[in-house]
C-alpha cells in the first residue's frame, strides 16, 4: 500500500511540474522600441532583438512602432526577418499619437498580430523616389507594382486586407485604428502594453503555437553603442553637418599642406557623410554643387577673381544644401535652422581662408632667400668689392659694386649661392 502512495505522488508530482509537451514555459516579452525613419542602423537592430528572441525562447516580441516610412531595402529586411523569426512577433503601433506609414505598413502587416493604440493612423504607403520626388513614367509603374506585389504577398500570407494595403500604396490611402480594426487591417486596438497582453493571451499562432501570457515578464531591449552611432549620423542634420566639416577640412588641408589634423578630420568626415549618404533620400544634384563650390573656393586661393569665385562659391553651397535632402514622406529632412547656421559659419571660414591665402601671395616673403631681399644691414667688413654684412641676425658674405665701408648701413638687392649684393641705403633712397 506504501509503495503505491509513492508510486501514485511520483507521477502527480511529474505532471504538475513538467509542462504540455515537455517544454519549459517561459513567460518573458521582450519590447523593442522603433522610432523615427526606418533606416539599416535601425533594421539591424530589430533583426539582433528578434534573433536573440529566437534563442531565448521567450513568449513573444512586442515592436513599438512609430515611423513615417524609410528606406524599402531595410523593410525589406526586416519583413524576412518577422517572417523568419521562431517566435511571435507583435507589432504595436503606438503611443497614441503614433504612425505607421510608407514602409511602417509593410513592418506591421508582416507581423504575427497587428495592433494600435487609440489615435493612431496606418497607411500612406505609396513609394517616393530617393530625391523625395515623385517617380514618373514607367519606372514608376514599375515600382509601384512591385510594391503592391510585395504588399499583397505579406497581407495574404498573414490572412489581412489585401485590397486595403494595394490602395494604401497606388493612392496613400489612410486610415486610423478603429477603421483599421474594422478593415481587417490589423487584429487589436489596445490603449497600452499591458491591455494589448492582456488581449492577446491564449491566441493561437500558426506554427507558433499559442500565446501562454499569464505571468509576463516584460523586457525592453534598448539599442546598442554601435546602433545608436549609426542612427545618429544618419539623421540629415548630422550628415550634413559632418560633409561641411570634411570638405572644410580637406579644404584648409590643401591651402595649407603639412597642417595634418584637418585633413584627418575632414577625411573622417567625409566618409562617416558618405554613409549616412546611403540611408538618405540624397538628390546628387545638389551634392554635385556643393563639390561644385568647394572647386570655386580653391580656386579662389590661386586666381585674382576678387571676391568673385568666392561669390559664385556661396551662391554654390546655398544652392546645393536646399537641394541635397528634400521631403521625401520619410521624415528625412534638413533643418532650416541647422543649414543655415552651417551654411553662415562654413562660407565664412572659406572666404577667410581664401583671403588669408591671397594676402600671403601678395605679401612680401619673410623667410629663406627671398625674404632677405631688401633687408637692411650694417657692414662688418669692407667691401673691395667683397666683405662681410650683418643682416637679420647674421654675418653673409657680400659683394657690392662699388667699394663700401666698415659701419655703413646697406640694403640687399640681390642673393646668389647663398652671397648677398648690396648697396649703400643712401643711393636706394
Amino acid at each position: 500500500m506504501k509503495n503505491k502512495f509513492f508510486l501514485i505522488s511520483a507521477l502527480l508530482l511529474i505532471l504538475f511540474c513538467c509542462p504540455e509537451n515537455g517544454v519549459s514555459e517561459v513567460n518573458e516579452v521582450y519590447v523593442i522600441r522603433m522610432s523615427g525613419p526606418i533606416s539599416p542602423a535601425a533594421a539591424g537592430f530589430l533583426k539582433k532583438g528578434i534573433n536573440k528572441a529566437s534563442e531565448e525562447g521567450v513568449s513573444c516580441i512586442i515592436v513599438e512602432l512609430d515611423t513615417p516610412g524609410g528606406l524599402a531595402e531595410s523593410m525589406r529586411e526586416i519583413v524576412m526577418a518577422i517572417f523568419a523569426s521562431k517566435v511571435p512577433v507583435v507589432v504595436y503601433v503606438a503611443p497614441s499619437g503614433a504612425r505607421a506609414a510608407s514602409a511602417g505598413v509593410m513592418i506591421t502587416m508582416a507581423a504575427d498580430i497587428a495592433a494600435m493604440a487609440p489615435g493612431t493612423n496606418i497607411g500612406a504607403a505609396h513609394p517616393v523616389g530617393a530625391g523625395g520626388k515623385e517617380i514618373s513614367g514607367a519606372m514608376s509603374e514599375k515600382v509601384v507594382n512591385d510594391m503592391v506585389a510585395h504588399a499583397r504577398s505579406i497581407a495574404e500570407k498573414r490572412g489581412r486586407n489585401a485590397d486595403w494595403v494595394e490602395k494604401a500604396v497606388r493612392k496613400s490611402v489612410s486610415v486610423t485604428e478603429t477603421v483599421a480594426l474594422k478593415a481587417n487591417v490589423i487584429d487589436v486596438v489596445a490603449k497600452d502594453i499591458d491591455d494589448l497582453i492582456r488581449q492577446i493571451k491564449g491566441r493561437e499562432i500558426e506554427d507558433k503555437g499559442v500565446l501562454k501570457l499569464d505571468t509576463v515578464k516584460k523586457t525592453l531591449l534598448e539599442e546598442d553603442l554601435r546602433t545608436k552611432i549609426l542612427k545618429t549620423i544618419s539623421n540629415p542634420n548630422i550628415a550634413y553637418i559632418l560633409m561641411m566639416i570634411g570638405l572644410a577640412g580637406l579644404y584648409f588641408e590643401l591651402s595649407h599642406p603639412g597642417a595634418v589634423l584637418p585633413g584627418v578630420v575632414g577625411g573622417i568626415s567625409i566618409i562617416l557623410a558618405f554613409f549616412a549618404f546611403q540611408t538618405l533620400p540624397v538628390n546628387y544634384a545638389g551634392f554635385l554643387l556643393i563639390v561644385l563650390a568647394l572647386i570655386f573656393f580653391i580656386m579662389e586661393m590661386k586666381i585674382a577673381s576678387y571676391g568673385l569665385l568666392s561669390i559664385a562659391g556661396i551662391t554654390a553651397l546655398l544652392l546645393g544644401s536646399i537641394m541635397l535632402f528634400e521631403n521625401s514622406g520619410t521624415g528625412m529632412r534638413l533643418s532650416w535652422q541647422v543649414l543655415i547656421s552651417t551654411l553662415v559659419l562654413i562660407s565664412g571660414f572659406f572666404v577667410v581662408v581664401s583671403g588669408l591665402v591671397f594676402k600671403s601671395h601678395l605679401s612680401k616673403p619673410r623667410t629663406g632667400a627671398r625674404g632677405l631681399i631688401g633687408e637692411i644691414g650694417v657692414v662688418r667688413e669692407s667691401l673691395m668689392p667683397e666683405g662681410k654684412v650683418f643682416v637679420h641676425g647674421e654675418l653673409w658674405n657680400a659683394t657690392s659694386k662699388d667699394p663700401i665701408q666698415t659701419g655703413t648701413r646697406v640694403r640687399v638687392v640681390k642673393i646668389v649661392n647663398l652671397v648677398l649684393e648690396v648697396e649703400p641705403v643712401e643711393r636706394s633712397v
